[in-house]
């Protein structure tokens, strides 16, 4: 289990700095890709499975990852608020994403920025620990 975590945490930051890479080249499809978030009841679900697989993850390969308790307590932020998501209607979810949206796209290049950073802190802390070993 612990090896398909560490598969999940490293895709889930390969795909965070694809993200800033893809807002950097090609903007426009980064921002369709944007807009597809809680777009519809199956994107909300769809989206809420990937935070849970990402979030579980983070959660179980966070003891062997630089700054364990960090990331350990990131996992389950996302985990808990993937929960509450699935709690409520879908349509809550696609009206906030209406108001967010295109104020992450307004501000894109800020977001890529955060996105590489997250990406590289979590593709660093797991090159880390697999180092270490």
């Amino acid at each position: 289990m612990r090896i398909i975590s560490g598969i999940v945490v490293v895709a889930f930051g390969l795909g965070l700095v694809g993200l800033a890479a893809a807002i950097g080249f090609t903007p426009a499809r980064a921002e369709r890709f944007l807009r597809m978030f809680a777009s519809s009841a199956r994107a909300h679900y769809m989206e809420q499975c990937g935070r849970l697989l990402v979030g579980t993850a983070l959660v179980i390969f966070s003891p062997s990852m630089w700054h364990s308790l960090l990331f350990e307590i990131f996992g389950w932020i996302i985990v808990v608020t993937t929960v509450a998501l699935l709690l409520v209607p879908w349509q809550w979810h696609h009206r906030f994403g209406e108001w967010a949206i295109p104020l992450a796209i307004r501000r894109m290049r800020l977001f890529a920025v955060g996105a590489f950073a997250l990406g590289t802190l979590v593709l660093y802390s797991v090159s880390r620990a697999v180092l270490a070993q």
